[in-house]
């Protein structure tokens, strides 16, 4: 039995659906029928879709930020943002944003914290307004 054509006649099958949906059975299934309800996904395919994002995150930050002024620790924090919010969430902290390109750190970590984005996730807006304002990542 070859493979390839399994997974060809598979695809062709059950077609491919960007979102989650419930199929026929009632159960809520994703991409080529995987069915999310009994299977889920394994850590190894989480931490998959997790880099990808990540990748995503980067890139948009890269389009769209100026960054000249922003160390690794400090490039992660737009980032981590970007994942969590989206790209354009983390556009609408203009003010925080000007202080990057500004490389005016302090002001930065401060717009985070004026934020409902930072009474929404009070803890990981506290990490990261520390490592901005640091630039070195936080344990």
């Amino acid at each position: 039995m070859s493979v390839m054509n399994t997974v060809e006649q598979l695809k062709k099958h059950e077609g491919f659906r960007q979102f989650p949906y419930l199929c026929t059975a009632g159960k809520l299934t994703i991409g080529y029928g995987r069915n999310l309800d009994d299977k889920g996904i394994d850590e190894e395919e989480a931490e998959s879709l997790l880099a990808s994002d990540v990748e995503n995150a980067k890139a948009a930050v890269a389009r769209r930020i100026a960054t000249q002024h922003c160390n690794d620790a400090r490039m992660a924090v737009l980032v981590n943002m970007a994942f969590n919010l989206g790209i354009t969430g983390l556009l609408n902290f203009s003010r925080m944003l000007q202080a990057v390109e500004k490389g005016d750190f302090d002001t930065a970590a401060l717009e985070m914290l004026d934020s409902r984005w930072a009474r929404q996730v009070p803890n990981r807006a506290q990490e990261l307004a520390q490592q901005m304002i640091s630039g070195e990542w936080q344990s």
